[in-house]
């Protein structure tokens, strides 16, 4: 058991001291209102963790919670004080770099999963601009989805399906992230 605990801390260690390791998140927080009906305001807190692969490619993933649904899972019967676990994979590939900007498009999967027992499953691609602070931190935002969305809803039954691009505020997030 020792053994694997100290490989496991040398592991850490060796790629940290690599730095190829960002670790961060973000939050985010939109109000959208359906025609005739009463607004809805939508919070999230996303931690992040990721690896840089090279230059141009890192994987990571965001494990995170929020609070409230969006107007695309309104028909979905989502109570707007509902809570919901969100974990989302993802390959980034950065196409353009400079000394103080890197854009990028993150492609993954996104999962949520609402205490009321809605599952929200979306596959696709989200820009991002990270800003470079220093050689430690990035200011990060997300912005817009490009893909396939489902959303199911236990109780009722419903299963709705969506292809498409959304670039409103319930897509848009901001990060620091500290790279190692």
């Amino acid at each position: 058991m020792k053994k694997i605990l100290m490989t496991m801390v040398a592991a850490v260690i060796a790629v940290s001291a690599s730095a190829q390791v960002y670790l961060g998140g973000s939050i985010g927080v939109g109000v959208s209102k359906v025609k005739n009906g009463e607004e809805k305001t939508t919070f999230k807190l996303l931690p992040e963790i990721g690896y840089g692969i090279n230059g141009n490619w890192a994987v990571g993933t965001v494990i995170g919670w929020g609070k409230g649904n969006p107007v695309s899972l309104e028909d979905a019967s989502v109570n707007s004080d509902e809570t919901y676990f969100k974990l989302s994979p993802y390959v980034r590939y950065t196409f353009v770099h400079s000394k103080f900007v890197n854009v990028f498009v993150d492609g993954g999967v996104d999962y949520q999963h609402y205490k009321g027992g809605v599952n929200n499953l979306e596959v696709g691609l989200t820009p991002g601009v990270a800003v470079n602070l220093n050689r430690h931190f990035s200011f990060v935002t997300k912005v817009g989805f490009l893909g396939w969305k489902n959303t199911k809803n236990s109780d009722s039954g419903l299963d709705t399906q969506a292809w498409g691009a959304s670039f409103d505020n319930n897509h848009l997030t901001f990060g620091l992230y500290y790279n190692f």
